[in-house]
Order: C-alpha cells, then sequence, then structure tokens
C-alpha cells in the first residue's frame, strides 16, 4: 500500500472512532490527552513484540491497542507451511467431491456474487498468558456466504465433512517417507453450513492482504484462528472425517478428563474458542485509574464482565456499545482511589447460560498449550 495512502486510512478511521467515542463516552481503546499507561510488573523487561516480517509469527503489544478495528498490519499472523504468492488473476477455487456441480470459481466470480460484510475477532488457538494474549486480532470482513457456494454445488446425502485446502504447502516426514501436505482443516456439515460462515476477500475495506491469506481465506465466526484456513484453493467434501496434521495431530488439545467416570487422557482438535476474558491495559489521568480488556467466545451472548482487585470483591466492568456477536468485546472499569504498592487484577466473564470463565484452578490438565482460557492474573504498582 502507498504510505500516504496507508496514512489517509488511519487518520480517517482514526477520526471516526474518535467521533463514536465521544458521542458513547468511551476513550478506549485510543489513550484519552494526559492519559499515561500504567506498566504491568508481570511482563518482564526482556519480552518483546515483534514487528511484521514475512514467514514469522507475530503478536500484539496488546497494551497499545490503538483501535477497536485492528490495522491489517498488527493483526496477529501464524502460519505453518509459509506464505505463498499468488496471481489474484490466475487464482481459481475448486468445489469438489460429493457435490452435484463441481465447480470453478476465479476472484471475479466471487467478488460479483452478492457478498455480505462482518465484524468478526478471533486469537489463535495457542495465544495465552506466554505471550500476554497477544495472538489476538478484530476486523471488518467482506466475502460471500460460504453456505451460498455450498448450496449451488448441491452437497450429496451421506457427506460427513467438507475440507478446506490452502496453498501454503510444505514437504513433511510421516512414518519415515516425505510426503507434500497443504495447510488443511475440516468442518462438519452442521459447521460448514451456518450463515454467518464466509470466504472473504477484503478486510477492514482494502483486498485480502498477502500475509492473511490473498486472495481468498475461510472466516469461521467463534473458532480459533486455525480454523480460517488462508490462501483457499479447494473446498472438497466427503464422507470420511479428514485427519491431517493440523486437525489430527497438530492443533489437537491433550487434557484429562472423567469419561463416564473414569479418569481418561482426552484429545480434540481445537475448534470453537473458550469463553475468556483479559485484562490488558491500566491507565492514570488527573488521579484516576482505568481497567481495560477485552473478551473472546463463540458468539454466545454475554451476561457481565467483573473486575477483581486484590482480595476484594467482584465488580461490574463497563461493556463498549461498539461490541458485536463475533468481535471481540472491549471493557473497561473505573478503579477508584487505589492505595500505593503493587495490586492484582484478575476479570471473569459470564454469558447468558451461566457459564463462567474457569480458574487457573479449574482448567483441565494438559500437556500442550492450546486453548489456554484460564483467568488472567495481571500486577501493578502503584
Amino acid at each position: 500500500m502507498n504510505p500516504e495512502d496507508k496514512s489517509r486510512r488511519q487518520v480517517l478511521k482514526g477520526s471516526m472512532l474518535a467521533a463514536g467515542a465521544a458521542a458513547s463516552g468511551w476513550v478506549f481503546p485510543a489513550l484519552a490527552q494526559g492519559e499515561r499507561l500504567v506498566p504491568f510488573t508481570d511482563v518482564p523487561d526482556s519480552f518483546q513484540w515483534r514487528p511484521v516480517q514475512p514467514n514469522t509469527t507475530h503478536w500484539q503489544d496488546t497494551r497499545q491497542i490503538t483501535d477497536f478495528t485492528t490495522d491489517n498490519d498488527d493483526f496477529y499472523l501464524v502460519q505453518h507451511y509459509g506464505q505463498p504468492e499468488i496471481d489474484n488473476d490466475s487464482w481459481r477455487l475448486k468445489v469438489t467431491g460429493m457435490v452435484d456441480n463441481e465447480m470453478e470459481l476465479s476472484l471475479a466470480d466471487l467478488m460479483n456474487d452478492d457478498s455480505v460484510e462482518q465484524q468478526v475477532g478471533f486469537e489463535c488457538g495457542g495465544n495465552g498468558q506466554r505471550l500476554f494474549h497477544g495472538l489476538i486480532g478484530n476486523a471488518n470482513w467482506r466475502g460471500v456466504p460460504l453456505v451460498n457456494i455450498l448450496e449451488r454445488a448441491g452437497v450429496q446425502a451421506g457427506a460427513k465433512e467438507i475440507v478446506f485446502f490452502g496453498a501454503d504447502i510444505a514437504t513433511e516426514e510421516i512414518r519415515g517417507r516425505e510426503v507434500e501436505k497443504a495447510f488443511a482443516r475440516s468442518l462438519s456439515i452442521p459447521d460448514a453450513m451456518r450463515p454467518e460462515n464466509m470466504l472473504a476477500f477484503e478486510m477492514n475495506g482494502e483486498p485480502l492482504p498477502h500475509y492473511h491469506g490473498k486472495p481468498v481465506r475461510l472466516l469461521v465466526p467463534g473458532w480459533y484462528g486455525v480454523a480460517n484456513v488462508k490462501w483457499l484453493t479447494q473446498i472438497h467434501v466427503q464422507s470420511t472425517r479428514y485427519m491431517g496434521r493440523f486437525m489430527g495431530r497438530d492443533y489437537v488439545t491433550l487434557k484429562k478428563e472423567e469419561v463416564g467416570g473414569v479418569e481418561r487422557w482426552v484429545e480434540n482438535s481445537v475448534t470453537t474458542m473458550n469463553l475468556k476474558s483479559s485484562i490488558i491495559r491500566v491507565t492514570e489521568r488527573g488521579g484516576e485509574y482505568k481497567v481495560m480488556g477485552f473478551v473472546l467466545n463463540d458468539g454466545t451472548p454475554l451476561q457481565s464482565v467483573e473486575v477483581k482487585i486484590d482480595d476484594g470483591p467482584w465488580q461490574r466492568a463497563e461493556m463498549d456499545p461498539r461490541n458485536t456477536q463475533y468481535s471481540w468485546k472491549l471493557f473497561t472499569y473505573d478503579w477508584n482511589n487505589p492505595g500505593p504498592g503493587e495490586h492484582t487484577l484478575i476479570s471473569r466473564v459470564t454469558d447468558v447460560n451461566g457459564n463462567v470463565q474457569a480458574t487457573q484452578e479449574e482448567l483441565p490438565e494438559k500437556v500442550s498449550y492450546w486453548e489456554d482460557f484460564g483467568q488472567f492474573a495481571r500486577t501493578v504498582r502503584i
């Protein structure tokens, strides 16, 4: 993108958000004039946030979130088989397998179809305390509902799963043999037919950027980011379970559970986002303190977000009126008259079904870092 165009877009977006925030009484996430960040004492001096670079993981410094919508250049990045270069004009999306009408679609075909826009935020299945929950982002997406394409193709009776293949391919050694494998994830037929799923070709009003899966990626709102296959090239309908690396071996949570009265180690693919909140910023202005954070979940409506300071009671936080069903949900809490010294801050979220974000002690015993959604204690010094 031309630097002047990018600067103009940022100024426009910033002015629109500032106007909306002023109208609603909100100043988060942008820092207000005279407001300062209160440093977290749980972040070691050695911890760093990487700039966006080709073929590397990028995470946000969540303390520095400046907009309700994450800029394309700061939305988190994870890739496993590199970032393939794709020519938009020659790119084709194939729909194959157990369908009545196999299809091959160009980018123009998709863009000329009936499109929808959605605000969707999500995190990596490996996001967690070790990265201070920085593998996260929230964007406005435009694309075609996946269900429209599947209905036109005509999914046949007996089909069980739909596999989404990306153009990112690598050689892997499996049982002593080197084979070429594409990044792929699958959805059951009911999961794939959800009306909110989309084939996205725009991100925040721009053509989908190269790093984020140009020209088209799958978007599955309410699911961890691994489900949102980038550089999408094929949709394949089949009658059997897909057991590729990123469904059967990687992005698999191994945890201890009680199964019919017997304690067993259970494996499950990372799919829908767990109910989670995290405090990401504390600010001070004129002696007044605010605690701010985000919530992510599977789209189930929320009942409340609460904040606890040290051993005090849980206090209700205020939700940002800009929150939508599948966006990240921002919240703020006015921290009145904190005493000097170090303090511990924790948030928890409850949904309308009465599910409460688990404490660290309530999380199942695990041997992987996937799905880190427990209550996260932060510390600051006043």
